[in-house]
């Protein structure tokens, strides 16, 4: 079973420098903050990073929208980032077969300004299809999960 562990982002919606969220073994992982301060983003995140295509479901009117645009104090940047970590912690079924799969897979995703994107799986280039197969039959898919969110 993939747990998620950890979520980074960088220059994705509010997050203008690189932010880490550990998900704890507790079973409880909160994100406590006032209005306008970025938790709805969080989700956004990790629907994108996921595949998510549509802009308005991550509440913009383009793909560029989740790119950090400025403020008076910052200047717009260039790319957006994030990255999810899932750990596999069921147990091992080798049974003389092939080795089991990496017990940590990372998932990443990257858009530019001038609309190049780009997927990574562990760190090497992929397509979002690879990462959608990786998926299947687990209950985790572009269309097999919800975000539920307050209102």
């Amino acid at each position: 079973m993939l747990k998620l562990r950890r979520i980074e982002l960088a220059g994705f919606k509010s997050f203008y420098e690189r932010a880490e969220i550990v998900v704890t073994d507790s079973g409880v992982t909160a994100v406590v903050g006032p209005n306008g301060c970025g938790k709805s983003n969080i989700s956004d995140a990790v629907a994108w990073v996921l595949g998510e295509q549509r802009a308005r479901s991550l509440r913009g009117d383009r793909m560029e929208d989740v790119i950090f645009s400025g403020t008076r104090a910052r200047s717009q940047l260039g790319m957006a980032e994030v990255t999810i970590t899932l750990v596999d912690e069921s147990p091992p079924h080798n049974n003389g077969g092939p080795p089991p799969g990496p017990a940590e897979l990372t998932i990443q995703r990257r858009l530019y300004r001038s609309g190049e994107s780009q997927y990574l799986l562990n760190g090497r280039p992929c397509r979002l299809r690879d990462i959608q197969d990786i998926f299947l039959g687990t209950g985790l898919g572009p269309n097999s999960y919800a975000i539920i969110e307050q209102g």
